[in-house]
């Protein structure tokens, strides 16, 4: 009976390789990754166009490394490969061993800081097997490259093979210092806050339009200081300078700041999450993602500004 020559040459630990170059687009971040050297990686990928007899990948100066169509094709493949026996894994393992391994969760800066990371190290105490990357980033998070498990974003993926649910709602409001509302022109009215100076977003360097709520809200609006990052926002306003719309649950909290014109400035925006449709079958994933949306609803009041307080989830 004549053999499949193609398969018996295959090292199916080379496909390990090939997602991590695919995903990071270069053989150095593929070996950190992967906790080997630069020529391993290189070692490996050659050796699986070999066996397969097709190039996976085109190397560009700019972009690194660039898949080519056979190299898209085995990308589907692999990665529902790596999925199954990752699921497989903890059917076999048992219950004992299944909450258990690694995961990404990527999120907005202010969002992943100030409620994710609290949230989760919470969570860890009773899974102690399950560790975790929290990725905390004013940026967008690509789940199809693997920078993330989990992705929490201000807008719904429009296309994907995606498990997607909102999270939350959640407000922002106006914010200044005591100082500041002391030492300017007193603020009475929406109409009354031309002239004042503001911290906002770079309009051309904001990663969502979900962001860009200040010209709407103050048409016309000063900002002489501009981040894209939303806590840098938060430290600039505590400097009393300026003016900042934040989340309420950054600044509400903190007495070194108050809310202006809490009933005529206020904006309401969502969080959405989802991760691929591939990972819907490890526990650790479907666990996660559901201890986040409990705990997005016990701090609903928080997220909207109705209270100060952060709750938690009682232990596992």
């Amino acid at each position: 009976m004549q053999k499949n020559t193609t398969i018996d040459r295959l090292n199916w630990d080379d496909l390990r390789f090939f997602l991590e170059v695919a995903r990071t687009r270069t053989a150095s971040g593929a070996a950190r990754r992967l906790g080997v050297d630069y020529t391993t990686v290189s070692r490996r990928i050659r050796a699986l166009e070999l066996s397969l007899g097709a190039l996976l990948f085109e190397k560009s100066r700019a972009a690194g490394f660039v898949l080519t169509v056979e190299g898209q094709r085995l990308l589907g493949y692999a990665e529902t490969l790596e999925s199954t026996l990752q699921a497989a894994c903890e059917q076999v393992s048992g219950s004992s061993m299944a909450l258990s391994g690694h995961l990404r969760i990527g999120c907005t800066e202010g969002f992943g800081s100030y409620f994710v990371t609290a949230q989760m190290s919470r969570f860890l105490e009773g899974y102690p097997h399950i560790s975790l990357d929290v990725l905390p980033v004013p940026h967008f998070i690509s789940l199809s490259r693997r920078e993330a498990d989990i992705a929490i974003t201000l807008e719904r993926p429009e296309r994907g093979p995606y498990v997607c649910s909102k999270l939350c709602d959640y407000r922002l409001r106006l914010y200044a210092t005591p100082g500041y509302l002391a030492s300017h022109a007193p603020i009475h009215s929406r109409e009354s806050l031309s002239g004042h100076r503001f911290v906002s977003y770079i309009d051309d360097l904001t990663f969502s339009p979900k962001l860009l709520y200040l010209n709407d809200l103050v048409p016309g609006a000063i900002s002489q200081l501009r981040s894209t990052s939303v806590v840098a926002q938060y430290h600039a306003a505590l400097e009393g300078r300026a003016l900042a719309i934040l989340p309420c649950f950054i600044a509400s909290a903190d007495p070194r700041l108050c809310e202006v014109l809490p009933d005529e400035i206020e904006v309401t925006r969502q969080f959405w999450i989802y991760y691929s449709e591939d990972l819907r079958r490890l526990k650790r994933i479907t666990l996660v993602a559901e201890y986040l949306r409990a705990c997005a609803e016990l701090n609903r009041p928080w997220l909207l500004g109705e209270s100060t307080h952060m709750a938690y989830l009682p232990p596992a």
